[in-house]
C-alpha cells in the first residue's frame, strides 16, 4: 500500500472520535435525514426510504488525520449525487455542511461539486451493518479527503452560498481542504500567536489553558512550573526531550505531537487523546497510559517497564506486537 506522509497502516477499522450519537438517535431505526438549503426541492429521507434506494458497492483507501490508513474499505450505500439531483441545488449554492446526531453538535463541510462527485451515504462496511460506533445506521464518507470529512450519524445536509467550518475545523483548527496527500493539509497555523506561545512557557500554572487547543507550539525549552497538567491540548506540537517525569497529565490531548527521547516516567497520562503522538525513545517506565487512545501512536525504542496500558484502545498492529514482545500488555488493548 502506498501511504500518504506520515501515515501508518493497519488492517483495523480504528475508532475515532466520539463513539455514541446524540439521546435523539437511541433507536436507529428514528433516522431521518433532512435536506435542504438553496435547493428547489427540500425532503427528509427516513431509514425505509434509504434502504429503498439503490445501492452500489464503493471500495477507497481510509486515511484518517490522526495517522492511520487502512487500505480497500468496502462500503455500501448511495452516492450523493443520487440525493442531489432529487434536491436541485439552486446555482448560487456552491457548499454542503452536513451536521450529525452528536451531542458535541459536530459538523463538516465540502464544496458542492466535491461532495456531489465524490461522497456517499453508506449503511454497510466489509459486507455488515454499519455499526453505532462507526457511524451507524447511516453516515457519510468522502474517498480522497482526511477521515473528518467523513461525518458520522448524519442528520442533515444544508445546501449553502457561502462555506461553513466544521466542528474540527473550528475547534482543532484541521485544514478545511484535509487532502492527505498533499503532506501540509492535515493542520492550518498554529492557534496562538508567538508571543501568548511564550506566555505559555513561562505561567505559573495553567488553569487558563484547560480545555483549549494549543496547536502546533515548539515546547522543547518547557520547563513546567506545576506538575498539575490536567486537560492540557497540546496537538501538533514538539515536545523532543522535555522532562514531564511524574507530572498529572490526566485528559490531556497530545494527539499528533512529537515528543521523542522525552522523559515521561512516572507519568499519569490516563485517559488522555494519544492518537498519532510519537513516544520514538521516551522514558515511560511506570507511566500509567490506561484508558487512553492509541491509534497510529508510535513506541519505537520507548522504555516502557511498569507502564499501564488497560483500558487503551486503537494500537495499529505493529505498536501492539513491539509492546507485547515487552511483557507490558497483561489485558488485552480494546480495538
Amino acid at each position: 500500500m502506498r501511504l500518504p506522509p506520515g501515515q501508518i497502516e493497519t488492517t483495523r477499522f480504528p475508532l475515532v472520535g466520539e463513539r455514541s450519537p446524540s439521546p435523539e438517535l437511541s433507536d436507529p431505526t428514528s433516522w431521518i435525514l433532512e435536506v435542504g438549503g438553496r435547493v428547489e426541492n427540500p425532503f427528509t429521507l427516513t431509514l425505509p426510504g434509504y434502504m429503498a434506494l439503490h445501492h452500489q458497492k464503493l471500495e477507497f483507501d481510509i486515511h484518517c488525520v490522526t495517522s492511520w490508513s487502512r487500505e480497500g474499505s468496502r462500503w455500501s450505500g448511495v452516492p450523493l449525487s443520487v440525493l442531489f439531483d432529487e434536491a436541485r441545488p439552486q446555482s448560487r449554492g456552491g457548499f454542503v455542511s452536513f451536521s450529525a446526531y452528536s451531542s458535541r453538535d459536530h459538523h463538516t463541510s465540502l464544496p458542492l461539486a466535491v461532495a456531489k462527485s465524490s461522497s456517499w451515504l453508506v449503511h454497510e462496511f466489509d459486507g455488515e451493518s454499519l455499526t453505532s460506533e462507526h457511524g451507524g445506521p447511516v453516515r457519510v464518507v468522502t474517498p480522497g479527503k482526511y477521515f473528518y470529512k467523513s461525518l458520522k450519524w448524519v442528520k442533515s445536509m444544508e445546501v449553502l452560498g457561502e462555506d461553513r467550518l466544521g466542528w474540527w475545523e473550528v475547534n482543532s483548527s484541521y485544514h478545511n481542504n484535509a487532502d492527505p496527500w498533499a503532506g501540509d493539509q492535515r493542520f492550518t497555523s498554529g492557534s496562538i500567536r508567538p508571543e501568548q506561545a511564550d506566555r505559555f512557557l513561562e505561567a505559573a500554572n495553567y488553569d487558563k489553558y484547560r480545555g483549549k487547543v494549543l496547536l502546533g507550539l515548539d515546547l522543547r525549552r518547557w520547563r513546567p512550573s506545576s506538575s498539575d497538567l490536567r486537560r492540557l491540548y497540546l496537538k501538533n506540537c514538539d515536545l523532543r526531550g522535555v522532562d514531564l517525569g511524574s507530572v498529572d497529565l490526566r485528559e490531556c490531548n497530545l494527539s499528533l505531537s512529537n515528543l521523542s527521547g522525552a522523559n515521561l516516567a512516572g507519568a499519569d497520562l490516563s485517559g488522555s487523546d494519544l492518537e498519532g503522538a510519537d513516544f520514538t525513545d521516551a522514558n515511560l517506565t511506570d507511566a500509567d497510559l490506561s484508558a487512553s487512545a492509541l491509534s497510529a501512536t508510535r513506541f519505537e525504542g520507548a522504555a516502557v517497564d511498569g507502564a499501564t496500558f488497560e483500558g487503551s484502545w486503537g494500537l495499529v498492529e505493529n505498536q501492539y506486537r513491539l509492546l507485547s514482545v515487552q511483557g507490558v500488555l497483561a489485558l488485552p488493548v480494546n480495538d
